[in-house]
């Protein structure tokens, strides 16, 4: 196996995780295709930019990210669904409850700021440590950390989730009353 087989190896196995990262970005399966398309299209084109023995992924996300972004400014003032028309198709019967619970967490996913739900879907979902997260986002590591933990706060509020510190400070409190009259 050569060096350009160990290349496309790696190129092709992170296309499920670029397409997820693409589909959460753009919130359509065909865009996300498309987008995944172009930024192995440029990565193949400038392969020569990489440098070996850096993290393949990292570098293919900063691509895609790189992309949508040029994209997004180019679309900014477009309106793809000005009449309600596609919208108003889309329905789930009731007793797909996993289907509404994800539409619901789709839509939370994209009533965060666009920054903050890039850090979390890199790091909770696409398991990017925070420091990659930080690298393909090109800024420090402690923003990162921010912006995930204000995105999961945000989502757990708009999905009527209790935050884990909320759950663990009512957990506690019987447990200190309790520890107190034993004494």
């Amino acid at each position: 196996m050569n060096a350009q087989d160990d290349v496309r190896g790696a190129m092709l196995a992170a296309v499920p995780s670029l397409r997820a990262f693409a589909i959460s970005l753009s919130g359509d399966v065909d865009r996300a295709n498309d987008l995944v398309q172009e930024t192995l299209m440029r990565a193949w084109s400038h392969l020569d930019s990489f440098e070996p023995g850096t993290n393949m992924s990292a570098w293919l996300f900063t691509i895609l990210r790189n992309h949508f972004r040029t994209e997004y400014r180019k679309r900014r003032r477009e309106v793809e669904d000005a009449d309600g028309g596609y919208a108003d198709r889309l329905t789930a019967r009731e007793e797909q409850t996993a289907h509404i619970e994800f539409n619901e967490l789709r839509e939370a996913l994209l009533k965060l700021s666009a920054d903050q739900r890039e850090a979390l879907i890199l790091v909770g979902a696409s398991g990017f440590s925070y420091e990659e997260a930080a690298k393909i986002c090109n800024c420090a590591v402690g923003t990162i950390k921010s912006r995930v933990n204000r995105a999961r706060l945000r989502l757990a509020e708009l999905l009527g989730v209790e935050t884990v510190q909320e759950d663990m400070q009512e957990q506690e409190a019987p447990v200190a009353a309790s520890s107190g009259r034993d004494e």
